[in-house]
């Protein structure tokens, strides 16, 4: 058996497989955000571990008994801070967390060759700029800081005693040589770092060590092998076989990603695309990420009183009417593609006497199917242009917003077997590839096809005439609040 762990934002979960790549078991614990002030996202990094534990104990005794591999996926960009005792230093900094706004701005003009070192613009859900604040803002903290991990990097360390980290994650920490797949010596120093404060880094399928016995004991399993698995987008793909040029997924998790895989590198800043290494050795992909997607649920349903989400979404898509005047745009978080705005707010537009639930709830799943347009047309522009989609994330139980989806996008939506499993599933088959040494197309396939969604004539033409009016409503409106408040 192989064990996939995602150390994601709304929940840690774990996934097994067999030596065949066959699902055969899960289990999840939640997790909680802390925002203690505007434009903060925060987790306290004993949470993770805690979650990590109550999901391994929520798998089966016999399953756990006959783990040979783990893989670790996990939310990108978290700065967890550590001292040299490798004990917590403060709650780690999230990847929607929009606090280092101008600390973007002074990298940027500090080092004129950041885009062409990282193949991407700074924002402030990257790790650097997060480390810039640190040291601006709590220089105590960041004196004491000896070593920086991303989230699941930090529950490696737990597991086994190894600091090291993945190409993928890594690259989506602003320090790394995405091209070269190396840290950046420029990039650290203008964050006033060296290499010292960084893991070592490791290709996906890569062993970097191995369980605990303490927690192996603890757990119930084998000292089993630990590769070092990939960023949640990138251990997606793998779960998704979106691995070769050209394959492309759609993931509607707490956040949105349009994820392309490519074999070279490709970067091409513009328009907040972002170019970061895939899970697997030699190879690359492409992104337009949406700071808010599924999570836009959660807000809606606080809003509307819609008892679940499952509630919320068979009420919308009974009545299956799509919007009139109601606009939603789906930047409770700020936004990366293609806006780079941490400032970018929430608007619900154009309500009337008639606006009720239903009407909230479609406006929501048109909105965030409309980021992703804007999301899609980026990549476009950076010349890349899928000609299906995979979708993968919880967010895929719906086949109704699928189908919003195919039109905003004018593209074929597909929807494959243990779609919602997502990364998670991918870091157990990057398990099976680095321990039992099979090849990438017998670990990596992609699940069977459950059902392909076309784009609906109709709908297309009612986005074709909403999403200007989508893109003109966050100009107008960025420029009355440019800042934050």
């Amino acid at each position: 058996m192989y064990l996939g762990l995602d150390i994601g934002t709304s929940c840690v979960k774990a996934v097994v497989i067999d030596d065949q790549g066959e699902f055969v078991a899960q289990s999840s614990a939640p997790l909680s955000v802390s925002r203690p002030h505007h434009l903060w996202s925060e987790q306290d990094p004993q949470s993770w571990w805690a979650a990590t534990g109550a999901a391994m104990t929520g798998l089966p005794a016999h399953v756990r008994s006959k783990i040979c591999g783990i893989g670790l996926a996990g939310q990108m960009h978290g700065a967890t801070v550590l001292d040299r005792d490798h004990r917590v230093l403060r709650p780690a900094i999230l990847w929607n967390d929009g606090r280092a706004g101008a600390q973007c701005a002074a990298l940027e003009a500090a080092v004129p060759a950041l885009a062409t070192i990282t193949g991407n613009r700074a924002m402030p859900g990257f790790t650097a700029p997060k480390l810039a604040w640190l040291r601006e803002h709590e220089p105590d903290v960041f004196g004491a800081t000896a070593m920086v991990l991303l989230p699941k990097d930090y529950i490696r360390l737990r597991m086994t005693g190894d600091c090291a980290s993945d190409m993928s994650d890594s690259a989506g920490t602003l320090w790394l040589d995405v091209a070269g797949r190396d840290w950046s010596d420029t990039m650290l120093a203008a964050t006033g770092l060296s290499r010292a404060a960084m893991p070592r880094l490791c290709e996906g399928p890569e062993i970097t060590g191995q369980l605990r016995q303490d927690i192996a004991d603890e757990w119930g399993m084998p000292r089993a092998p630990v590769v070092a698995g990939g960023g949640d987008n990138a251990a997606g793909a793998i779960g998704a076989g979106v691995v070769d040029p050209g394959d492309a997924f759609l993931s509607l998790g707490t956040s949105g990603v349009l994820f392309l895989a490519q074999a070279d590198y490709h970067p091409n800043p513009a328009g907040g695309v972002h170019t970061f290494c895939h899970a697997l050795p030699g190879r690359w992909h492409q992104m337009a990420v949406h700071l808010s997607a599924a999570s836009c649920l959660d807000w809606a349903i606080r809003l509307t009183g819609f008892d679940d989400t499952h509630a919320f979404l068979r009420t919308v898509e009974r009545r299956a009417q799509p919007c009139g005047r109601e606009i939603f745009l789906p930047y409770l978080s700020g936004e990366r593609t293609p806006h780079n705005d941490p400032n970018a707010a929430g608007v619900l537009f154009g309500l009337g006497h008639d606006s009720g639930q239903i009407e909230v709830g479609q406006a929501v799943l048109e909105g965030v199917a409309m980021a992703f347009r804007d999301g899609l047309d980026a990549l476009v522009l950076a010349g890349s242009a899928p000609a299906s989609i995979t979708i993968i994330g919880g967010g895929s139980r719906s086949l109704y917003w699928g189908k919003l989806l195919a039109a905003a996008l004018e593209t074929n939506v597909i929807y494959r077997e243990g779609s919602e499993v997502g990364p998670a599933l991918g870091a157990a088959r990057l398990a099976l590839l680095g321990v039992a040494a099979v090849p990438v197309q017998h670990a990596c396939p992609a699940p069977p096809i459950v059902r392909i969604v076309e784009p609906d004539a109709a709908l297309v033409d009612h986005f074709a005439r909403r999403q200007p009016k989508f893109r003109s409503l966050y100009t107008a409106l960025s420029a009355l609040f440019p800042e934050a408040p």
